[in-house]
């Protein structure tokens, strides 16, 4: 039986040196905890304020990883268990959801968040919460789009504007969106016959961002641009003379008034399915919803804040009080697959 005693010792020598080394682990455990990593899609130059504020309020530091959505999304999906992220930021719903039906989001319970976000903005078990909100308007010439002359999504397919439309491809995920938006209204059948009849309208082959759009109309290369609202409303922010000539030629218009509303989407973030720092991953989505952190969104880059009774940039003042689709977000990320394959078919390159 003497044997025993060997084991007995080693084992007891194991356990202090463990406690031993507890004491030195430790500190640097709790020092790690100040921190969460964001992987994020969002490059808008404010969001440095945006998050030396948190760090300032909360002492949690942030680890910023920047990529686009899909690689953000591939990197959480081969990371698996041992994934670094705390936090997936996203600009587009549809991303979101892709995320979530990978299982790369963990829902989580925020009493905060369920209060002061709209439930149409966010996701109903909690996977992800939009935190600004911005929408797919059309931008049209002055001189050649007549008021009244346009008021829906639906009319674009109208054969009166047959070599009219600009537009993004289909494979920019904002179009995505909103094409799954139409389908969640209009159905499937009807929204792929809309979309082969815009196909024909369009001014030509697209190419380039929104932004190239809007100044593809004011050169007379078309008379309606859709694009969402904050890029028009940098240009009628930027001082430089070429972007008030442009600006002075185009007006806005929100479709859908009359009916369900313009189409809006979310930049919005989810807490990672396997996030190391899941409690201040929680206080960063609940920091975003915060008056001021929603400030930073409306007054850097033109979007509308999500929680009500926070001020509106004065650039785009003027469009509060629009209706908007109150379409859940979910719906429209959830449709992303069937509308790409609908625009697909429809020759929506």
């Amino acid at each position: 039986m003497h044997h025993h005693r060997p084991v007995m010792k080693t084992r007891r020598l194991l356990l202090a040196l463990l406690a031993g080394s507890a004491a030195f682990i430790l500190p640097a455990v709790a020092r790690a905890e100040a921190v969460v990593n964001l992987y994020s899609s969002r490059h808008y130059d404010t969001d440095e304020a945006l998050y030396d504020t948190f760090t300032k309020q909360t002492g949690i530091r942030i680890n910023r990883l920047e990529a686009t959505e899909d690689q953000l999304i591939q990197r959480m999906k081969a990371e698996g268990s041992r994934s670094p992220a705390d936090v997936l930021i996203t600009v587009d719903a549809g991303r979101l959801w892709r995320a979530q039906s990978m299982d790369l989001l963990q829902p989580v319970r925020s009493a905060l968040l369920e209060q002061v976000i709209p439930a149409h903005l966010r996701e109903a078990d909690g996977h992800w919460f939009g935190f600004s909100k911005r929408a797919r308007i059309f931008v049209v010439s002055r001189e050649r789009v007549k008021p009244g002359e346009l008021k829906r999504y639906e009319d674009l397919a109208d054969a009166k504007w047959k070599g009219r439309v600009l537009i993004r491809s289909s494979t920019n995920v904002y179009n995505q969106s909103l094409v799954g938006a139409l389908i969640a209204a209009d159905g499937e059948a009807k929204t792929e016959d809309w979309a082969r009849k815009v196909a024909a309208n369009f001014a030509r082959p697209p190419k380039g961002g929104d932004t190239d759009q809007i100044r593809a109309v004011a050169a007379g290369e078309g008379d309606v641009a859709v694009s969402n609202s904050y890029y028009f409303a940098r240009l009628m922010a930027s001082e430089k003379p070429e972007d008030q000539a442009t600006v002075a030629k185009l007006q806005v218009i929100f479709p859908n008034q009359d009916d369900r509303g313009t189409h809006v989407n979310v930049s919005g973030a989810g807490v990672a399915r396997h996030a190391p720092n899941k409690a201040n991953a929680i206080r960063f989505l609940e920091y975003l919803a915060s008056p001021e952190a929603q400030r930073f969104f409306t007054d850097g880059n033109y979007e509308f804040p999500v929680v009500a009774g926070v001020a509106w940039d004065p650039v785009i003042a003027d469009w509060q009080g629009f209706r908007e689709h109150t379409l859940n977000a979910g719906v429209f990320g959830r449709n992303n697959e069937a509308a790409l394959k609908l625009m697909d078919r429809a020759g929506w390159k």
